[in-house]
């Protein structure tokens, strides 16, 4: 198992400055191979700008990690179309598209790219045709379970390396509105930045208290942390080539530590439980191992 390499996939949230430049100090220390840099989900969010994600890169680039640049996953504004192609034009880093519209400019410009989560590459012919644009790597859509990455990795196109979604929130879905804001009563346009409030996004919960949904901005996550552990050694069967940590606010170091032993074949079962633990709430697995999202489970369903 121990072939499969570890990413650090992009904030989802928006963090005070001081702690992006620190989490990504430690960063440069973890048993991670692969850092993913960027803002994905607000272009409102500034905190950090391109020079200093550039600056970030090169800092990590020395510490022996691999940095992918990533893109906006919606957007919605002139202004955004302009940023995203300064970002697919740098010439230091690859870039990992989260929008169509980044692949079409990286592909007229023949760089090679990796797709994000939200990039929706269901089947083989999907997969190929990104290839030939210069797809070097997809991470599976978090809805996709066990038996499509299968048939998937069996036509997977020469050169092509696929990443899963390890452990994380879920992104479920983009929208023009910010709910965030709206939960707080607030216009888009006149957000106040909430969501820095909320570093790992607000819980919405239902009528009957149970913790459903997690808002962030304008992306809808899920209340529940997925999480892959148990299925590490199908995975590696199935030649997965990178396992992606999304970051939480806290304790995503000690769970890339967790994940490393796991792959160097240490017990999963008491790495598992000591997991859980690490995790802002409860687990779930269900989309991958073909039951409903929100289960948490270890066997397919048949």
């Amino acid at each position: 198992m121990n072939t499969m390499k570890l990413s650090i996939g992009p904030i989802q949230y928006f963090w005070e400055r001081e702690r992006v430049l620190d989490f990504y100090q430690q960063a440069a220390d973890s048993a991670a191979e692969i850092v993913y840099l960027g803002e994905v989900i607000c272009s409102k969010r500034r905190l950090i700008t391109f020079e200093d994600w550039l600056s970030i890169g090169n800092e990590l680039r020395q510490s022996g990690k691999e940095v992918i640049l990533s893109s906006l996953t919606l957007l919605e504004a002139a202004s955004e179309t302009s940023s995203l192609k300064k970002l697919c034009r740098n010439e230091s880093f690859m870039v990992e598209a989260n929008d169509i519209s980044a692949v079409q400019l990286l592909s007229a410009a023949g760089n090679d790219f990796v797709t994000g989560p939200s990039v929706n590459i269901y089947n083989s012919r999907s997969l190929q045709l990104l290839a030939n644009k210069g797809l070097k790597r997809w991470v599976l859509p978090v809805e996709l379970g066990l038996d499509t990455l299968k048939d998937l990795q069996a036509q997977r196109p020469e050169g092509v390396e696929t990443e899963v979604f390890a452990l994380g929130r879920l992104p479920l879905a983009y929208s023009a509105r910010c709910y965030t804001a709206r939960s707080h009563n607030l216009p888009k346009d006149d957000c106040q930045f909430k969501c820095i409030e909320y570093p790992d996004g607000r819980m919405l919960e239902t009528q009957e208290d149970q913790e459903f949904l997690v808002l962030n901005g304008i992306q809808t996550q899920s209340a529940l942390t997925h999480q892959v552990l148990e299925q590490l050694p199908e995975l590696a069967t199935l030649g997965v080539d990178v396992l992606r940590i999304s970051p939480q606010y806290n304790n995503t170091m000690q769970i890339i530590d967790i994940f490393k032993l796991a792959l160097n074949n240490n017990d999963i079962l008491s790495l598992t439980n000591n997991l859980l633990e690490l995790l802002p709430g409860d687990a779930c697995n269900g989309y991958l191992v073909g039951q409903p999202g929100m289960d948490y489970g270890s066997e397919q369903t048949a």
